[in-house]
């Protein structure tokens, strides 16, 4: 079987990390994995979509018209040559909102030549007129028609006109014709949202979780990082992100060490924007691709917390847990699902005192009362194989599915 994954990204970063672990699967056992993306990581069955001009005028125009996923013509044209010459039995959809691609060519092509297409809901763009999230705003228009759109100038933002009921209308469209279509979500909380979408009428929907590979995620000496930030002797927090802003929970962090006794340290990782203002009780690291790095900051921490209100996962908390390090969430989106028994606490929204009394419950257990509970629930419930052989079931059924 061969398999074509499309995503914005290649190689590092949840998506781009995810497409590369599946076509080194499918490689591994017996199929053929290929990865189409707009940057990242070259791979070794790789198609580089697009120019960096085309990616850049996409993107001005989107922010111009309003309109994502509606030019890039020349890079579309030369990818749907590339799947031409390929014939893959699968194309599987990851995050198409990276102003890279033309969504009518891909989705017409797709539906004209009857391709078995897998789509995994990384986050919830796929079924809105542009939104990648919307709990938040309390929005939720996408279940009848999407127009005067409260998030317009977030996410990839439209600096004059919404186009958002011409967006969420096409792609019902698309959607409706492409004959054989499997919708993933990563978490119950999306599969569940993703069948009262225009996604419900595809022919498979069903949840895969992601995966973490207990392998390379594993308690490791966190000691020397700990002499290094100067915290041997601290209590500490850590939160994980690409980038931190006010939906990933920077501001209650910040709130959050105005509170935290002296015994404590927050550690944040990931791009922040004006970090050398942040608390003398916050310390801030750069973003990090080298898994092993990461994978050494993670068990370096008594505590995860993640106070993200909105997760389609949340990986990062599950890859601490197989670091063996108990993880604190708030009760929204999917946070809750990646918290087994004894892996940490789910806090029913973001208040403050329940939030210091859980985490002083912590400190006083210990993190090795929580640490073996954390490692089982992740092999059990995240194990890398098991999810990978869930994804080849869904391309062969998809592929064996009469239209």
């Amino acid at each position: 079987m061969k398999v074509l994954h499309i995503n914005a990204i290649s190689g590092f970063r949840s998506t781009g990390r995810i497409c590369v672990e599946i076509a080194d699967y499918l490689n591994h056992n017996g199929h053929e994995g290929y990865i189409a993306y707009s940057y990242g990581l070259p791979y070794w069955n790789g198609y580089k979509i697009g120019t960096k001009f085309e990616i850049k005028l996409h993107g001005l125009w989107s922010r111009v018209f309003g309109l994502q996923g509606y030019f890039s013509k020349n890079g579309t044209s030369k990818l749907i040559e590339y799947i031409k010459n390929l014939n893959p039995d699968v194309i599987h959809l990851h995050n198409l909102h990276g102003n890279f691609i033309n969504l009518k060519m891909l989705f017409n092509y797709l539906a004209e030549n009857d391709v078995a297409t897998v789509l995994t809901l990384h986050d919830c763009w796929f079924y809105t007129g542009k939104c990648t999230h919307y709990t938040v705003d309390g929005c939720y228009k996408w279940q009848q028609g999407c127009e005067q759109c409260s998030r317009l100038k977030k996410d990839n933002p439209s600096w004059f006109f919404d186009r958002t009921k011409i967006m969420y209308n096409d792609k019902k469209e698309w959607f409706k014709h492409i004959p054989r279509l499997a919708v993933i979500g990563v978490s119950e909380w999306i599969t569940k949202e993703a069948r009262k979408s225009i996604l419900s009428s595809a022919k498979i929907i069903t949840r895969i979780y992601n995966w973490v590979d207990t392998g390379v995620y594993k308690p490791v000496d966190g000691t020397g990082l700990r002499r290094k930030l100067g915290v041997e002797n601290k209590f500490v927090i850590l939160g994980v992100s690409s980038g931190w802003n006010h939906q990933k929970g920077l501001d209650h962090f910040i709130e959050l060490s105005r509170r935290i006794p002296e015994n404590m340290r927050i550690v944040l990782v990931g791009i922040i924007s004006g970090a050398n203002s942040l608390p003398s009780n916050i310390i801030h690291l750069n973003e990090t691709h080298d898994v092993h790095e990461l994978v050494e900051i993670y068990s370096s921490a008594d505590l995860f917390l993640n106070l993200s209100l909105e997760e389609t996962f949340g990986k990062v908390t599950a890859e601490a847990l197989a670091c063996g390090t108990p993880a604190v969430v708030i009760k929204s989106t999917a946070s809750p699902e990646i918290i087994g028994g004894r892996c940490g606490y789910i806090i029913d929204k973001l208040d403050y005192t329940q939030l210091l009394k859980v985490m002083m419950k912590v400190k006083e257990r210990g993190k090795q009362y929580y640490s073996d509970h954390c490692i089982s629930f992740v092999k059990k419930t995240f194990g890398k194989d098991d999810r990978l052989a869930d994804y080849i079931h869904v391309y062969e059924k998809i592929v064996g599915y009469k239209v």
